[in-house]
C-alpha cells in the first residue's frame, strides 16, 4: 500500500515515514500543498496523510481537490489545530479521520488500520482481497486481521503481505529474495536478520506454539514455507 505523507515539518514528516515503512507501507512525501497534489497525480497513493497548515496550498484545499478527482482515496488530517470547527471542516470536505498533534506511533497505525477497514467496505471498482485459511487461522486482508475461533488478532500490512505470499505458494519454499521483493519492495532490501525478526514476531502473534510453528515453517538456509495439512 502506497501512502502519501504531506507535512511541512521535516521532523514530523520523517517520523511518519519511519513509522509507516516499519509497518510495511511504501511512502512518498510532500512538504507543501502544491507538491502534495503533484505527488498525488504522479504516485496515485492508496492513502493520504495530510497536514492542514502547509505553504502554497493548505490541507483543506488539497483535500478538496483530491476528492474532486477521486472520492475513494482514504485521507487522514494530521494537525495541531484542535478546535472542533477544524475537525468538522476537514470531515465535511471528505477526510476520513483527524489526528491531533502531538500523536503517538500506536495511534497513527491504529487509525490508519481503522480507516483502511472502513474504506475497504465501500463499494469500489477494484475487488476487495478475499479472506483465506492457513491451518486453523482465517486471514482477512481487507481488515488487517486474522481470526482463530472467537479470537481476533490484529495484523500489520506487512504481516498480511507475508501470509498472502506463503499461502499463494502453499507447499513451496519462499526464498528470502521473494519476501524482500513482495513484502518490502524492490527499492528496499533489508538484511536476513530483518526478515527473521519480523517472522519471529509474527509467529508469536499467530502460532499456537511459536516454538513449534505450524503456519510459518523455517527452511534453513533458504527461506520459509507454509505446508497445508
Amino acid at each position: 500500500m502506497k501512502v502519501l505523507v504531506a507535512e511541512d515539518d521535516a521532523h514530523i514528516r520523517e517520523g511518519l515515514v519511519e513509522i509507516l515503512e516499519a509497518e510495511g507501507y511504501r511512502t512518498s512525501i510532500a512538504a507543501d500543498g502544491r507538491a502534495a497534489l503533484s505527488q498525488y497525480e504522479a504516485v496515485r497513493p492508496d492513502f493520504v496523510l495530510l497536514d492542514i497548515m502547509m505553504p502554497h496550498q493548505n490541507g483543506y484545499d488539497v483535500c478538496r481537490e483530491i476528492r474532486r478527482r477521486d472520492p475513494d482515496t482514504p485521507i487522514i488530517f494530521i494537525s495541531a489545530k484542535s478546535e472542533e470547527i477544524d475537525r468538522v471542516v476537514g470531515l465535511e470536505l471528505g477526510a476520513d479521520d483527524f489526528i491531533q498533534k502531538p500523536f503517538g506511533v500506536k495511534e497513527v497505525i491504529a487509525r490508519i488500520r481503522a480507516v483502511t477497514r472502513r474504506c475497504m467496505r465501500r463499494p469500489r471498482a477494484t475487488p476487495v482481497p478475499e479472506a483465506f485459511t492457513m491451518a486453523d487461522l482465517v486471514v482477512m486482508p481487507a481488515e488487517l486481521r486474522a481470526r482463530r475461533g472467537d479470537e481476533t488478532l490484529d495484523l500489520s500490512l506487512r504481516d498480511v503481505q507475508i501470509l498472502t505470499l506463503l499461502r499463494r505458494n502453499v507447499g513451496k519454499v519462499v526464498d528470502r529474495e521473494a519476501f524482500f521483493r513482495e513484502c518490502w519492495g524492490l527499492d528496499h532490501l533489508p538484511n536476513s536478520r530483518t526478515l527473521d525478526q519480523h517472522i519471529s514476531k509474527l509467529r508469536k502473534r499467530i502460532e499456537r506454539d511459536p516454538r513449534e510453528p505450524q503456519i510459518i515453517r523455517t527452511v534453513h538456509g533458504v527461506g520459509y514455507r507454509y505446508e497445508q495439512e
